[in-house]
């Protein structure tokens, strides 16, 4: 059985609609237990628990929330322990061109930093389903196309 955190940072709500969708996606998929945490229910020790970890935020100024940051920079006490694990990232925006790509690859390096295997994806958003706002429909597919992907990799890694 693969276990997955989902876990983020939200003000608004949407970033939290995300983290949802791609739990809810992740856990149909058969071997997979998830699950969903906002950053503040999490620790660093929390993270050696998971085979699959996914982490959003919001953009600000163009990077993560530091709520996000915060726990990253406090799981440095695990460095090397993730080695492995499969990582992935999500971002929501108020406006297109509102730092998501940045923001996902800012997430995305720490967790190449753990040693981590981050999930890219061929077709669509490459480095992790985004949104402006509230997610609308098409950012709900892409955020569970995701949410499956990951899942399907952590059962092929991890069983």
């Amino acid at each position: 059985m693969a276990d997955i955190l989902v876990t983020y940072f939200s003000k608004t709500g949407h970033t939290a609609s995300m983290a949802e969708c791609i739990a809810k996606a992740a856990g149909e998929v058969e071997g997979v237990n998830v699950q969903v945490r906002p950053v503040a229910e999490v620790t660093p020790d929390d993270l050696l628990d998971f085979d699959g970890i996914v982490m959003g935020s919001p953009v600000y100024y163009g990077t993560m929330a530091a709520p996000l940051k915060a726990l990253i920079d406090a799981s440095v006490k695990h460095h090397g322990k993730l080695e492995g694990k499969v990582g992935g990232a999500f971002s929501s925006s108020g406006v297109i061109g509102g730092g998501n790509e940045t923001t996902l690859m800012d997430i995305i390096a720490c967790l190449l930093v753990h040693g981590m295997v981050v999930k890219g994806v061929s077709k669509g958003p490459h480095y992790g389903p985004t949104c402006q706002g509230a997610p609308d429909e098409e950012a709900q597919k892409r955020c569970a196309e995701y949410g499956r992907d990951v899942a399907e990799l952590c059962v092929r890694l991890f069983g």
